[in-house]
């Protein structure tokens, strides 16, 4: 079987499927043939755009909300598929609405996996967050809680086929509202940068490489695994003074007349990120880009044992680095 060939014939769901990741997923899926994509998403006007974009009939817009146990039920039905990429994800916003981060997050997320089990589908695949390691965020926790409910329905699953795993993320370089956009606009603004900590760490990964684990983990996925890519890190720092180099030109002015300025850590923000706990390093099976958590049987013997995967003490990119990163992906 080739690349892609998994998805041929397939009817498939993206959740949040109009926000910057899902809408990269549904171009990609597309390529490989499906038989349907559906999309569920609650902004309707990003629907709209979505449609009209992959204007063949093969994508298909749901407005409704993860909330909704019904919407969900009606929209799972006769899918294969299900890549859950809906979620409440801005850290600061989820500290000020706890309650709403939980009700999409954890509620959410649990009406899909009821519907999925109700439907006996196919496949069930998370997207998570490094924030749910050793969480310090509401975001976090919930996108912790999100995991162990995905995780936990393959032992409760009774004789269905359906299989539920998870792929955690990085920061996702220039998705809707991360650090890049709000750098850019600050810089297109005249400044200045603001900066949380002179030493917060993040890894970083772009919306292709993204998208690129979710179908190669999908593909892959016998249930219960979480799927990690082996990203690259940078200091938050290094990424404004990069990107003030690179985009200042672009907006008329020099760099120099760019300033930065430091503003403090927000509520619920870590100084560094962790792809996985001290106690899923000690299973952590290598493979290629990836690292599998949870993995069962004989790859087993292939663990690596205590890996220390965080951000703070994995290689950073110099500011080279990251302006090459930012030209490959027109950043």
């Amino acid at each position: 079987m080739t690349r892609g060939d998994y998805y041929k014939g397939k009817v498939i769901l993206v959740t949040g499927g109009a926000g910057s990741i899902g809408r990269e997923l549904v171009g990609e899926i597309l390529e490989f043939g499906p038989a349907l994509v559906k999309v569920l998403d609650n902004n309707e006007t990003a629907l709209f755009e979505l449609e009209r974009q992959f204007s063949d009939g093969v994508v298909v817009p749901y407005v409704g909300d993860i909330r909704d146990q019904e919407k969900v039920k009606r929209t799972l039905e006769k899918v294969d598929i299900v890549f859950h990429a809906a979620a409440l994800k801005h850290v600061a916003l989820c500290e000020l609405h706890p309650h709403d981060a939980v009700q999409t997050n954890v509620f959410g997320t649990e009406n899909v996996i009821n519907a999925a089990l109700d439907e006996d589908i196919e496949k069930v695949m998370l997207i998570s967050t490094d924030k749910a390691v050793n969480p310090a965020s509401v975001m976090g926790a919930t996108k912790l809680l999100a995991e162990r409910l995905a995780l936990s329905a393959n032992f409760d699953k009774g004789d269905r086929r359906v299989r539920f795993s998870c792929v955690r993320f990085g920061n996702v370089l220039a998705s809707r509202g991360s650090v890049v956009t709000i750098f850019q606009r600050q810089i297109e603004r005249g400044g200045p940068v603001t900066i949380t900590h002179s030493e917060m760490t993040r890894f970083v990964m772009s919306i292709p490489h993204a998208v690129d684990l979710i179908l190669r983990a999908t593909e892959m996925s016998n249930g219960g695994e979480i799927f990690l890519l082996k990203m690259q890190a940078l200091r938050i720092v290094d990424l404004a003074n990069a990107m003030i180099e690179e985009l200042a030109p672009l907006y008329g002015y020099k760099p120099e007349q760019i300033g930065t300025e430091i503003i403090g850590k927000r509520l619920g923000e870590k100084m560094y990120e962790e792809l996985m706990t001290d106690d899923e390093a000690q299973h952590a099976v290598a493979d290629g880009e990836l690292f599998v958590l949870n993995q069962r049987g004989d790859r087993l013997k292939n663990a690596q044992g205590n890996v220390k995967y965080t951000s703070h003490l994995a290689t950073k990119l110099s500011k080279d680095e990251i302006k090459q990163l930012l030209r490959d992906y027109r950043l």
